[in-house]
């Protein structure tokens, strides 16, 4: 069975499961939980800084509020997609609570968010180290942008900001990964040198 075809059932047998839990059907959400718990855990706990407590409690929140809100879901799109989005909303909403990072000046952010290469990760472990280390915002729209795909019009309407401060802190998100991982690796370069 091809790809696509496993895809396509994976997604007929969401839509099954999803109307009998709108129905009430508590083991058909268990069993969603079961398949999608992976991936929303995933993406909020990158979005919230690798915090592993915290990305326990807003996928916790992700699925009570999924639960509350299926007898409205219109199956208008998959209730993958449907499911991730309102996590990351949740991550989201998080994330606007904290107090304001000390950012630079916009107009300079926004100077130098051009095109660029994408980020190429060195070792992962270092790289999800640098990742939670990041300013919150900068944080958020690395995720959404490389790790989920969203779009920078996606991104600043979520986040409150122009498309441009998005690029920008897209931009300052990959030079301070880029200095924090080459500040990692210049240490261990010169290890056993005399």
């Amino acid at each position: 069975m091809s790809q696509a075809a496993v895809d396509h059932q994976a997604g007929d047998d969401d839509a099954r499961l999803a109307r009998l839990a709108a129905a009430g059907d508590l083991r058909a959400f268990e069993s969603l939980y079961r398949r999608h718990v992976a991936r929303v855990h995933g993406v909020v706990w990158r979005i919230c800084g690798m915090n592993g407590a915290r990305a326990e409690d807003l996928t916790q929140e992700a699925f009570v509020r999924a639960w509350q809100s299926l007898p409205g879901f219109r199956f208008e799109s998959a209730f993958a997609t449907w499911l991730h989005r309102l996590a990351v909303n949740i991550a989201l909403m998080d994330l606007r609570r904290e107090p304001p990072e000390q950012v630079c000046d916009e107009a300079l952010l926004e100077a130098c968010g051009g095109s660029h290469q994408p980020f190429c990760a060195g070792e992962r472990a270092d790289l999800e180290q640098a990742v939670a280390n990041l300013p919150p915002r900068a944080r958020a729209v690395l995720v959404l942008h490389d790790v989920e795909g969203w779009k920078h019009e996606e991104i600043g309407r979520e986040l409150g900001m122009a498309v441009g401060s998005s690029k920008a802190q897209l931009h300052r998100a990959r030079s301070l990964l880029r200095a924090m991982l080459d500040n990692h690796a210049a240490p261990a370069a010169t290890r056993g040198k005399p």
